[in-house]
């Protein structure tokens, strides 16, 4: 008999866990809780976490900061919450590893919803395509774009280093010259999340993306909006 996931709940506030974690143990979840990043250290220390809820807000360290620490020892499923509006934010959380993040307020459904999509994708096994290997570097328009290091080489010299969000999303650009992509495909490849119909952080990246890569931002040639369907990627790319 399969084991129930666990999920890990670290917020400040005693009522939001409180709250969490029955609506989560009504769905057969296994459920900690922690209040900080100590308590979360330890909580990873004595069990088997398969996900975690991260409130963005902590006292010490935030929820920005664990999340960097967390991806550089283990890849569990990280779901962000925020009480901000500010869309920067939720992109920072997005570039710092998580897999999905969830402004507050938040309804149970949508929490619970969120977790399932994210368990299930963490848990897909790996296709032919992810075990063939994979080019290291790609040519477009003046740019040479290597896969490993990050880092985006014009063709005159001069070196410009990606974001994690950002070499991400250039790199499922990049794989599909020519296909008009929308915001959920977007998020989906580069992420490995789960989109929401009002999401826009994908339109921050690739206005940072164009800043970097096009020679007029205002009028780009390279990552095109296709009103109404999303971006297309419209350089003939070359695999190395």
């Amino acid at each position: 008999m399969t084991a129930a996931p666990h999920i890990l709940i670290v917020d400040d506030h005693r009522e939001i866990r409180d709250l969490v974690s029955r609506t989560l143990a009504k769905e057969g979840f296994r459920v900690s809780t922690a209040g900080d990043g100590r308590m979360m250290r330890k909580v990873l220390a004595d069990s088997h976490i398969d996900l975690i809820v991260l409130d963005l807000m902590l006292p010490g360290e935030d929820g920005l900061a664990l999340c960097r620490v967390l991806r550089t020892e283990s890849n569990i499923p990280i779901i962000m919450l925020t009480a901000k509006g500010d869309e920067v934010d939720r992109v920072i959380g997005l570039e710092m590893g998580a897999d999905d993040y969830l402004p507050k307020p938040f309804g149970s459904r949508e929490l619970i919803s969120r977790i399932k999509a994210v368990l299930r994708r963490s848990r897909m096994p790996a296709t032919d395509d992810e075990h063939r290997p994979k080019p290291k570097r790609y040519r477009f328009d003046r740019w040479s774009f290597d896969v490993e290091t990050r880092d985006l080489f014009r063709d005159d010299g001069v070196v410009v280093p990606l974001s994690t969000g950002e070499h991400d999303l250039l790199l499922a650009l990049v794989e599909r010259p020519q296909r008009t992509l929308n915001r959920d495909q977007l998020l989906d490849l580069a992420r490995r999340r789960t989109a929401t119909a009002f999401d826009r952080s994908v339109d921050t990246q690739v206005s940072r993306l164009r800043k970097k890569i096009e020679r007029d931002p205002s009028d780009p040639k390279i990552i095109k909006t296709v009103w109404g369907g999303g971006y297309v990627f419209t350089p003939t790319v070359r695999q190395e």
